[in-house]
């Protein structure tokens, strides 16, 4: 199915005439090939998949896509080599948007079509993914929610069947992505960056077409449309389901994540706009509105779009916005992080300690609305908590000891375990992960799989009881 997607690159290269057909072809048979070869072998073979077998299917299907996705980069780029071709390909594929490559608005559009392309099919998969996969591995946001919890993961499996509940999604994926397509063209985005920019804004990729990225275009009207669509696709897309099929807008309320995750994101626009016009980084408060805002909707959704160079900003708002990339989007949605419903319970469980220190006899509960969390939940999220902190921290001492200043690894730490892509230092808006020697390439590869599969789903496949019988 992934070799068969690659025959939209190869007809828009063949309609443009630009140069890479060949690449495409060539990746097209040797993705169908290898896929009809695993098939042919295999296919006789019938059981009942294990909870062990999905985790590995999971994993392998996250690590080796990218192989293929890497060919047409690696063919057309030889001078890229595997580290950096698998990492553009990685970086697509979980919606992360980290990019080692310049000149953007020189390669043929298919090339940049294809990396779009990877970060939406890549969104599509996490959605599927978080609402459907892990939670039947025990594993991810999902698993979160009981069955009296109120919202729209209440209607726990959408429909009976996870085919079905994934072509719903898909659905409802493509349509707003055809939505955010006309919207850019009516804005003045030419069709074929309407469509790669859509592509990548709906799987919150952050991947453009040229290499200022928005502010090719300096255009308040093309950049409030993105602001939309990202906010969109950082909520919840059983919400977006509840909400189409009752064709209402109850699901949004009802969600225990979208009003915090709209609350938040936009008080931080405003808190930003303040920060940038008292400190005399823009004199007028509109302007400093326009880019405050867009650049904190982009970071806080992981997305990893720019219209200026953030890094140049006071090192609070940057560093502001890395610690809401961290948490701000809501499980079941295409951005990264730890989702705000583990933030959400964190903070009540913060404020229960606080009452038991003072009042050791007293009965205090975490609850979402009015359902009381249960206690085995709140040490799962502790023990999640645990594994992403202490994984920032391993990944930005690897990166500090193989040679980067401190500022670049701590925020390649962050921006690929949360998936976001742009971080600080080396990796800023107006940078990207080029410079990177190919085993902080590779690490930063790892951590983009660690942090998109919810670090338990990859790391249980690497321990000796996995594979014990």
């Amino acid at each position: 199915m992934f070799g068969l997607v690659l025959l939209i690159p190869c007809g828009v290269a063949y309609w443009m005439k630009d140069g890479s057909l060949p690449v495409f072809l060539e990746t097209l048979f040797i993705t169908l090939g290898c896929g009809v070869t695993i098939w042919l072998l295999t296919y006789q073979f019938k059981r009942e998949l294990q909870i062990r077998d999905g985790f590995l299917l999971v994993v392998l299907v996250w690590l080796s896509l990218p192989v293929f996705g890497m060919l047409p980069l690696f063919f057309y780029f030889p001078e890229l080599g595997v580290a950096k071709s698998y990492f553009e390909a990685a970086s697509g594929l979980t919606s992360t948007g980290a990019t080692v490559l310049m000149g953007l608005d020189e390669f043929p559009y298919a090339i940049n079509l294809w990396r779009c392309l990877m970060a939406w099919i890549g969104g599509m998969g996490l959605i599927v993914l978080a609402v459907a996969i892990l939670p039947m591995l025990g594993v991810g946001g999902r698993k979160l929610f009981s069955a009296e919890i109120p919202g729209p993961i209440k209607e726990s499996r959408l429909t009976p069947r996870i085919a079905e509940t994934a072509k719903r999604l898909w659905l409802i994926y493509a349509a707003l992505t055809v939505a955010c397509t006309i919207a850019y063209w009516l804005a003045g985005m030419t069709t074929l960056d309407a469509i790669a920019h859509a592509l990548s804004t709906l799987g919150l990729g952050g991947f453009s077409t040229h290499d200022a990225s928005y502010g090719y275009w300096d255009s308040p009207l093309i950049e409030a449309i993105a602001i939309l669509f990202m906010l969109i696709a950082g909520i919840n897309f059983s919400a977006h389901f509840v909400a189409w099929r009752a064709r209402n807008f109850s699901a949004y309320r009802a969600d225990p994540e979208a009003k915090l995750y709209i609350l938040i994101t936009l008080s931080s626009c405003i808190g930003i706009t303040g920060f940038l016009w008292t400190k005399g980084i823009y004199t007028d408060p509109l302007v400093a509105l326009r880019y405050a805002a867009f650049n904190v909707v982009s970071v806080a959704t992981t997305t990893g779009y720019s219209n200026t160079d953030y890094a140049l900003w006071p090192i609070f708002a940057p560093l502001w916005m890395l610690f809401l990339s961290g948490f701000c989007t809501s499980s079941g949605s295409t951005g990264g992080g730890i989702k705000m419903i583990r933030a959400r319970i964190l903070f009540q469980q913060f404020f229960r300690e606080m009452i038991i220190i003072m009042h050791p006899r007293a009965v205090s509960l975490v609850k979402i609305g009015k359902n009381i969390v249960a206690n085995e939940i709140i040490f799962a999220i502790l023990a999640f908590l645990f594994v992403y902190l202490t994984s920032i921290v391993l990944m930005t001492l690897a990166l500090t000891l193989s040679g980067l200043d401190e500022i670049t690894a701590f925020s390649a730490a962050v921006a690929c375990l949360n998936n976001l892509g742009a971080g600080l230092g080396k990796i800023g808006p107006s940078m990207n992960y080029a410079s990177l020697n190919d085993f902080q390439i590779w690490l930063c590869s790892f951590a983009m799989f660690l942090g998109r599969l919810e670090f338990y789903t990859l790391m249980i496949v690497f321990t000796p009881a996995f594979w014990r019988k």
